[in-house]
């Protein structure tokens, strides 16, 4: 195990609206607020066509090879994820989100393109005194949290 320490800062409260995209909206904000580390819950829900990375292709193999699912139909959604800098200082949103829709449910991570069904509800708890960042993991082909 590694880590470090940080405390939270502060709060934000946000709405995400019909069409924005997950990633792209936080990280954006980030940018704008100086946000450079943060931990997220979100629950709202996800319009058709969103993208979730769903696992691995193979469990073994090295790099990682994604497996993608579009999701058919708006589902409910919630969630929970991190904030941190890659290597070049930009923030970058780790967030999965289980996605519902009758019997159905569906877990993955956002990257790929989630995008809001009318509105999505996220607090975000900004982490001052952070020294984590993601950086390439060469072997596995994607970036990993360095506490």
């Amino acid at each position: 195990m590694k880590y470090s320490e940080a405390r939270t800062g502060r709060a934000f409260v946000i709405r995400l609206e019909d069409g924005d995209i997950v990633h792209d909206e936080i990280e954006q904000l980030a940018r704008e607020k100086g946000i450079k580390a943060a931990a997220l819950i979100i629950l709202g829900a996800a319009d058709q066509g969103s993208t979730l990375v769903v696992g691995p292709r193979e469990e073994s193999a090295t790099p990682i090879e994604p497996m993608e699912q579009r999701l058919c139909g708006v589902h409910e959604v919630e969630g929970v994820g991190t904030l941190f800098p890659n290597e070049e200082g930009e923030p970058v949103l780790h967030m999965h989100i289980a996605c519902g829709r009758e019997s159905d449910t569906v877990t993955g991570c956002v990257r790929r393109g989630v995008r809001t069904w009318q509105v999505m509800e996220l607090v975000l708890l900004e982490l001052v005194g952070s020294t984590a960042t993601r950086q390439l993991s060469q072997g596995l082909g994607f970036h990993l949290l360095q506490p």
